[in-house]
Parts: C-alpha cells; sequence; structure tokens
C-alpha cells in the first residue's frame, strides 16, 4: 500500500473547498474518466487576485489530497503569483507524495493553468502538442515540460509524473526519445538508454492472473477455496481468499508466502502479496 504522509490523510478525509463556483472567472478541466483521474477547478478573481476556488475530482485519495491542498494555497494569492506555482509546491504542501502519485500533483497544477488561461482568454500550449500516449492522452509537450521542471532520469519517472506509459507501455520508445532530447536541449546530456523493459500495470495484471490459474487456483480448489486478484499497485499484488482458504491465509503463511512465490518466480522478483 502507498505510504501517506498525516497531511494527505487529512486532506483526503476532510477535503477542503469542494464543489463549483457559479459563474466562475476561470475554469480549469484535466484529466478524464476514461483514464482514471479527473479534475475540475473553478476560481472567482476580483481585482487580480483568487478570492475562492473550488474543486471536484475523480480520482485517488492523492488526487483528492492534492486539489484540496491547491484551493487552499491559492485562495488570497494574486493571479500573477498563483501563474509560478509548481507540482513540486502542491506535493510540498502535503508533506510530499509516493513517487507513483506524483501525477497527481501535476493534474493540480495544469488545472490552475488551464483556470488562469481561462480566465485571460488564452489556450493552452499543450493543446498544441502532438499525443504520444494514447492510452491517457499525454502529448510531447507536456512531457517535455515535466522532464525538465521536475529534472527526470528515466521514462519510469515519467510514467509516475504523467502516467505516460502506465497502459499498455507502447509508447516507452518514443518516452525515451523525449528524455534524451529533453535533457540534450537542456545541457543535462544523459546516454540515451533502450526503452525500459519494466512492465506497465496491465501487463502484471495479465501475467499474476495465468499464474494464479495455472499454478494457484487448481490446488486451493480441491479443498473447497479459491483466491482472487483484487488490485496491483506498483509491486504490491492484493488479494482475497474464498471459501475454505479464508482462515488459513489469515492465521498462516504457508500460503501467503507459496503465492508470493510463485508470482515472483514467473512474474516480477519485487512484488509482494497481501490480504484486501
Amino acid at each position: 500500500m502507498w505510504e501517506y504522509t498525516e497531511t494527505v490523510t487529512e486532506h483526503f478525509q476532510n477535503p477542503r473547498n469542494v464543489g463549483e463556483i457559479d459563474n466562475a472567472d476561470g475554469v480549469g478541466e484535466v484529466g478524464s474518466l476514461a483514464c482514471g483521474d479527473a479534475l475540475r477547478l473553478t476560481l472567482k478573481i476580483e481585482d487580480g487576485k483568487i478570492v475562492d476556488a473550488k474543486f471536484k475530482t475523480f480520482g485517488c485519495a492523492s488526487a483528492i489530497a492534492s486539489s484540496s491542498a491547491l484551493t487552499e494555497m491559492i485562495i488570497g494569492m494574486d493571479v500573477s503569483k498563483a501563474e509560478t506555482i509548481t507540482n513540486e509546491d502542491i506535493a510540498s504542501a502535503l508533506g510530499g507524495l509516493p513517487k507513483e502519485k506524483m501525477h497527481c500533483s501535476v493534474m493540480g497544477r495544469e488545472a490552475l493553468e488551464a483556470a488562469l488561461a481561462d480566465f485571460r482568454g488564452l489556450s493552452l500550449p499543450k493543446a498544441d502538442g502532438e499525443v504520444v500516449c494514447e492510452c491517457f492522452g499525454v502529448t510531447d509537450v507536456e512531457i517535455r515540460r515535466v522532464v525538465s521542471e521536475s529534472n527526470l532520469h528515466s521514462v519510469e519517472e515519467i510514467t509516475n509524473f504523467t502516467k505516460a506509459g502506465g497502459g499498455c507501455g507502447k509508447c516507452e520508445e518514443k518516452l525515451a526519445e523525449l528524455l534524451h532530447k529533453t535533457q540534450s536541449d537542456g545541457l543535462r546530456v544523459i546516454p540515451l538508454k533502450q526503452p525500459s523493459k519494466r512492465m506497465t500495470t496491465l501487463q502484471k495484471i495479465k501475467k499474476i492472473e495465468e499464474v494464479l490459474d495455472r499454478e494457484i487456483r487448481p490446488g486451493l480448489r480441491l479443498d473447497g477455496g479459491d483466491i482472487e486478484l483484487i488490485d496491483v499497485e506498483g509491486d504490491t499484488v492484493m488479494v482475497s481468499m474464498r471459501g475454505a482458504c479464508t482462515s488459513c491465509f489469515k492465521s498462516q503463511t504457508t500460503i501467503k508466502e507459496f503465492v508470493e512465490r510463485k508470482l515472483r518466480e514467473q512474474v516480477l522478483e519485487t512484488l509482494v502479496v497481501e490480504e484486501a
């Protein structure tokens, strides 16, 4: 499971400024429900100052916490200063985010930029970019910007910050090229590596299900039990035991160790099995 700071947990459990401002002076919408995260930020601006901000979001605890913290940061702030806020500022206000969840702070920053651009009647540069990651609709403009601003050094970090490459994985070669070009343009030249061979979450889920069907479920069903894959978060595999195996999974380590060992041997050696 993710390790969240107390500030993240508090904002998630008690989010501030949830809702929508009627007749807002600036509206920013980023993400999409199809991609798993979406945020709508509305602003009320008077005399060059943000006097109110509200949000609606669909996403995980980090997305809710990032949106909540962002609204607290910007209420009462001059528009000119709000335009300088970075995703790192949002993450810092939360006491930090798991590296796999940094894209939530980026989404907050992008929503703020979109709302301020709407207020000024401007279009965002990323709108003219080329979509690199079809799964999550991430453009080359977004990727190059986050690589430069957050000094990223790997395709995996790009995925953590933008979600690009976290779906089918077909864009990883393009992500590696953009990473190298951005680093070169910024005079931080790092040798171009071959595209990462890491598995995406979808690939992990498919392989885990194959191992469960082939190696684990047949034996459990002989004793009247079963196992269900609930979720995969990074290297943590969440499972639920069914039937006769439920109590033994909780009271003993043998079944858990067996499942974990099989998954480490046949899927990925860093996987950890936990009961949902």
